[in-house]
């Protein structure tokens, strides 16, 4: 297929009629922008992290050119220099975020992402430093759900030269990143790596090629996975419960797969957590008992392995309730009108407060891990612990099973 073929095609089999496109500038989301306006109403998106001063002109750069071909363009600013701990990583989820938001807030729910072939290399390199399974090793999806958008990579298996060749010949330009030659950064480290592995015949296309193989691979897993989740896993009230006979009997990789899927649905988290700590975890829980792990609560009881949030994760975790409604962790809470109220954990004290909450058929840890609304050191309503009238809480985010298929 052509560049242009794959422009044309690549949001099938559901192809909306206005996508987002987000440009840094670069020369692999410049390309992608040119490509997909050939065949889609777009609107340009640029994130100005203001970790460089050459950002705000690449930003300006990428304005002044859609502006020629009149594309609406949108720069949106993040405060890099607050960022603490990996500023890659940092700058990657701001930009999800902040892009997401402007998506919602436009009507786009598709979004185009410039990544290539060499940025499939660079990061199955990355994750192979670290020892990554399957799962990493399977490369960056083509296609992904995240802050309300679905994301797209339709030029993932095509090379950045490719990319460029197509702006040379339509005469357009890039600008280069400068932090592209920083090698305090793993991925200039991994394609520098990658020029040194090309004599070997392992470049970014055998790469590309290898990811897809594995990706395969984990497909394969994933709804043997899905499989086990429909005959063992159930919700209840924003828990999730796991037979454990059915879990005592599948295969290893799929109990992993189910124990790390569960703590980050539970707990909201972009990550797994370690490696090492969900191996001790699994070791333990054919005793009974209570573990934390990953701001949650797991217990091994006769019948069922329960998981859910642990109540010290979310017990500084406070919002003002607005119009009524609030989102507190991973829920939304509503009710009637009320002043100067806020949402926090229901917690032990205010358990105390909840006389009929053992016929919620709830364990105690889960409530007191369950929102509650305050005024002051007053209890107003415990809506899972069925504490006050005309107040509601519901979970957030799609239920767990929909929420394995789309991640």
């Amino acid at each position: 297929m052509t560049l242009d073929d794959i422009a044309r095609h690549g949001f099938d089999p559901d192809a909306p009629r206005r996508v987002g496109v987000a440009v840094s500038g670069g020369s692999d989301s410049m390309a992608t922008l040119a490509l997909l306006a050939a065949h889609f109403e777009v609107a340009a998106v640029t994130v100005d992290h203001g970790l460089r001063t050459e950002a705000a002109e690449e930003a300006a750069f990428v304005g002044r050119f859609c502006a020629d071909r009149g594309i609406s363009h949108t720069i949106l600013r993040w405060d890099g220099a607050s960022a603490e701990g990996n500023l890659m990583d940092a700058a990657r989820r701001a930009r999800l975020g902040l892009i997401g938001a402007w998506a919602g807030s436009t009507g786009i729910s598709h979004v185009a992402l410039g990544h290539t072939a060499d940025d499939q290399a660079e990061t199955f390199l990355m994750r192979l430093a670290r020892e990554a399974g399957l799962e990493g090793l399977s490369g960056m999806r083509p296609r992904f759900e995240a802050e309300g958008v679905t994301w797209h990579r339709p030029f993932l298996t095509q090379t950045r030269e490719a990319l460029r060749d197509y702006l040379r010949r339509q005469g357009i330009a890039w600008v280069d990143d400068p932090s592209n030659e920083n090698e305090r950064f793993d991925r200039v480290k991994a394609r520098q790596a990658l020029g040194t592995l090309k004599s070997l015949g392992v470049d970014a296309q055998a790469i590309a090629g290898v990811t897809t193989n594995l990706a395969s691979a984990n497909a394969a897993l994933h709804r043997l996975l899905m499989a086990e989740v429909e005959r063992h896993v159930s919700e209840q009230s924003g828990d999730l419960l796991i037979d454990a006979t059915g879990f005592s009997v599948m295969n290893p990789e799929l109990q992993r797969r189910l124990i790390v899927a569960a703590l980050r649905w539970i707990s909201g988290a972009d990550y797994a957590p370690r490696a090492a700590k969900v191996q001790t975890l699994l070791a333990e829980l054919p005793r009974q008992g209570d573990r934390t792990l990953h701001g949650c609560r797991i217990t091994s009881a006769k019948g069922a392995l329960r998981i859910t949030r642990e109540a010290q994760a979310v017990a500084d975790l406070r919002v003002t309730l607005e119009d009524s409604a609030a989102t507190w962790d991973r829920w939304v809470v509503t009710g009637p009108a009320m002043d100067a109220t806020e949402v926090a954990a229901l917690g032990e004290a205010g358990l105390r407060q909840c006389p009929d909450w053992r016929e919620t058929g709830l364990p105690r840890a889960s409530l007191a891990a369950s929102p509650a609304i305050w005024r002051g050191e007053t209890l107003v309503a415990a809506p899972l612990a069925g504490f006050g009238i005309g107040w509601q809480a519901r979970i957030c985010r799609d239920a767990f099973d929909t929420w394995l298929i789309r991640r």
